[in-house]
């Protein structure tokens, strides 16, 4: 992969807010940017230096890319990877369209795990009522997840016995699906490894994750937040997974800590992550900047944390706190403590449940960041405390 300097142009498919964030720390290094997505408000093609109106499959607008951009990268998993293979006939694509296409089908990304030595917990694959009848007793209860299009909690569902298994399985028309054993979790953690097209990889530190409904709601990244064996366990995983896909890109490894320290896999995401968002503020080069990077085969420079740092996330649940009709969060009391730093997404109508932007708090003391992170959330009205 040659090396794409600044002044040239990167692409992005995908115009959300992951995509606005690539976009700024593109255009902070010196390079134009073209967003494709079908929506024309789309919070990335919104301060793009080009937004193509279309359909991720549409070969007429990722022609129109191609002819735009040196280099092209993704924001969410979702795109079509027959997308990202058409592009890459004309210009570097990373990831690659493989690596999207596993992260897209928890089947495949099961066996990924598998064969990369990182331990799951214990699944069953159902494709068919012969697979249906034959999971073993065991693996219930368990969560029944969709092999596709999954995210954010959607597309799973608990189900404690086999009638009860029967009928999920039924409720999502038959699709294949994944049937998880329900394991006593202690907490969840997730680590971000970037990694270039020469094989050179850097990560950031693991990071303790609290999701409320599915969503990630608080992410913490200090020295208490996990004993520093998980830690280390979590990140040489996450490695490992990035290297058997021979992967180019930022790539976020979600894990489940267990009640006995064990450490499972749960996902993957292959793009920067929600829970990454305070390495925009809590480290000297940010998720973002990893990800023009090794779009752009420059050296990756291992990322040093300066700081403590909690990251919120802010739906837009936080707008109806009072009522039906939607009001301004408190943000002149939120940015008036100390080491916050607010990152809204361009988002014109807040929705409950809608991803309307981040908070991070940063700071040289655990405990201080901590006590200024609650704070905050009474403000705004999110559920304290923010740990468990």
């Amino acid at each position: 992969m040659s090396v794409v300097l600044p002044g040239a142009t990167l692409g992005v498919v995908g115009g959300g807010q992951l995509g606005r964030m690539f976009v700024h720390a593109a255009q902070s290094m010196g390079y134009f940017t073209a967003v494709l997505d079908p929506d024309a408000d789309s919070p990335a093609g919104r301060v793009s230096h080009h937004h193509i109106h279309t359909d991720y499959a549409d070969v007429d607008g990722l022609a129109r890319l191609a002819g735009l951009a040196d280099a092209v990268t993704t924001e969410f998993e979702n795109v079509p990877a027959p997308s990202l293979e058409h592009l890459a006939v004309a210009r570097p694509v990373a990831p690659a369209a493989q690596a999207v296409a596993i992260a897209q089908d928890r089947i495949r990304e099961k066996a990924h795990f598998v064969a990369c030595g990182v331990e799951c917990a214990p699944y069953a694959v159902i494709e068919s009522e012969a697979q249906l009848a034959a999971v073993p007793a065991d693996l219930l209860p368990g969560i029944l997840k969709t092999a596709r299009l999954g995210y954010d909690g959607k597309g799973q569902r608990r189900v404690s016995t086999r009638a009860e298994l029967e009928s999920a399985w039924a409720d999502a028309s038959g699709v294949p699906c994944v049937l998880e054993k329900l394991l006593g979790l202690d907490f969840e953690c997730s680590v971000i490894v970037a990694r270039g097209a020469d094989g050179q990889m850097v990560n950031f530190p693991a990071q303790r994750n609290l999701h409320r409904d599915g969503i990630l709601a608080v992410t913490e990244v200090h020295p208490r937040s996990m004993p520093e064996a998980t830690a280390r366990r979590a990140v040489s995983a996450a490695r490992s997974v990035a290297e058997g896909l021979g992967y180019v890109g930022v790539l976020c490894v979600e894990f489940f800590v267990l009640g006995d320290g064990r450490l499972v896999v749960n996902e993957m995401a292959p793009r920067p992550h929600n829970s990454g968002h305070w390495t925009l503020d809590g480290s000297d080069v940010s998720q973002f900047e990893l990800q023009v990077r090794t779009l752009a085969g420059l050296p990756l420079n291992p990322p040093r944390q300066h700081s403590v740092a909690i990251m919120l996330n802010l739906l837009g649940d936080l707008w109806f706190v009072d009522g039906d009709t939607p009001e301004p969060p408190r943000w002149a009391d939120v940015l008036a403590l100390p080491g916050t730093h607010l990152h809204l997404y361009g988002k014109t109508e807040a929705r409950r449940g809608r991803k309307m932007g981040h908070l991070n708090i940063t700071g040289e003391d655990i405990d201080a960041v901590r006590s200024t992170a609650d704070f905050a959330a009474a403000l705004l009205g999110l559920p304290i405390p923010l740990s468990e």
